[in-house]
């Protein structure tokens, strides 16, 4: 399966390797933007390559569908989605 918009991925690599940020933005193939809500803001979101993160295979619709239908997505959201990932890890 591949990475997507609102998809969960974990940071393998960098001084963010082993926090859990959430698909915001694709870029090209190489590259996506990622948010957590918390340490990356959803308005300064981190450009990172794929290769450096492991999709674990969840994706948040709800998110998903207001970031493609370009409706507001609050910080606060993108955290509690997140909560429950970062808790186990």
């Amino acid at each position: 399966m591949n990475i997507g918009i609102g998809s969960v991925v974990l940071s393998t690599a960098g001084r963010d390797k082993g926090r859990f940020f959430l698909v915001v933005a694709i870029v090209d193939d190489k590259y996506v933007k990622i948010a957590d809500g918390e340490l990356r803001p959803q308005e300064k979101a981190k450009l990172k390559k794929i290769k450096h993160l492991k999709f674990n295979g969840d994706v948040i619709e709800k998110i998903a569908q207001k970031i493609l239908t370009d409706k507001q997505v609050f910080d606060a959201e993108i955290r509690s989605a997140l909560r429950v990932y970062n808790e186990q890890n």
